[in-house]
């Protein structure tokens, strides 16, 4: 089993041409359907989700999808659609000229000052016209899929590398702790020495003004601190150890996986 990070990005579009209705040679616009998924680190699963209105249907199914395969992170994931034509300039169908003609004549029959249709607003409504929504039913989850198992493939990488990297980091520990052994007896001797030179020292205290009460405290002070620093060899005894389970939780996970030992 890999070792996944929490860090990853993939994104996936899917494009589709608009049939032309019957009888109408124009050219004809293509929508492009786009979806991406940003992942950082979060200590549990948070789904965030920004759709437009025309893809809101699938914040469930994706939210479903996401969570069966996703346990950590927190997880962005955008979709857009846009719709684009070889002109970049909407060509009206003369259906809509004509509904467009016959709604401006009724209105003006009303209104008689009311402004006339300009070329730029049938230009808008034939746009809208051509980006009414349609059914994603059958685009939406494939191309989901696609893109989560992308991001899957991006977080095992970055898993790889971590990985790597941590068993490098516990090498280069492992040798400064070889390094450091044989200058544990020195230390605790270097330790020990101050420790009665700090200890004689809170004793004459008590020859002059100075409390014994103060004095005591001072020589437990220095009791303590002393225990604490010829701990040294227990503590290099427990990084080793520490080391050692990490170095082989990360290989059953990673490294015997891929077939590599390059740290031991």
């Amino acid at each position: 089993m890999p070792v996944y990070s929490m860090t990853g990005y993939a994104s996936a579009q899917h494009s589709t041409a608009t049939t032309a209705p019957e009888g109408e040679s124009r050219t004809q616009p293509v929508t492009q359907l786009g979806l991406e998924v940003r992942s950082v680190n979060s200590r549990f699963l948070d789904l965030t989700f920004r759709l437009p209105e025309d893809l809101r249907q699938f914040e469930p199914a994706l939210r479903e999808l996401l969570g069966g395969k996703l346990k950590r992170g927190k997880v962005e994931v955008r979709a857009s659609v846009e719709t684009t034509s070889a002109t970049n300039i909407p060509d009206p169908t003369p259906r809509l000229l004509q509904k467009l003609n016959a709604t401006q004549d009724s209105i003006r029959a009303w209104l008689p000052t009311a402004n006339p249709l300009s070329v730029a607003d049938v230009i808008r409504l034939a746009a809208a016209e051509q980006g009414t929504s349609r059914d994603w039913s059958a685009d939406v989850m494939p191309l989901a899929e696609k893109v989560l198992k992308e991001l899957l493939s991006a977080r095992q990488r970055e898993g790889a590398r971590l990985a790597t990297m941590l068993l490098g980091h516990i090498a280069q520990l492992r040798t400064l702790a070889e390094q450091a052994g044989p200058l544990v007896p020195k230390l605790v001797e270097q330790q020990r020495l101050r420790f009665m030179e700090r200890w004689k020292e809170a004793m004459a205290l008590t020859e002059g003004t100075t409390l014994p009460e103060a004095a005591q405290d001072r020589a437990l002070t220095e009791a303590t601190a002393f225990a604490i620093r010829i701990d040294v060899g227990e503590e290099i005894t427990w990084l080793n150890s520490h080391q050692n389970e990490l170095v082989v939780t990360v290989k059953m996970l990673f490294i015997k996986s891929l077939g590599v030992c390059r740290f031991i």
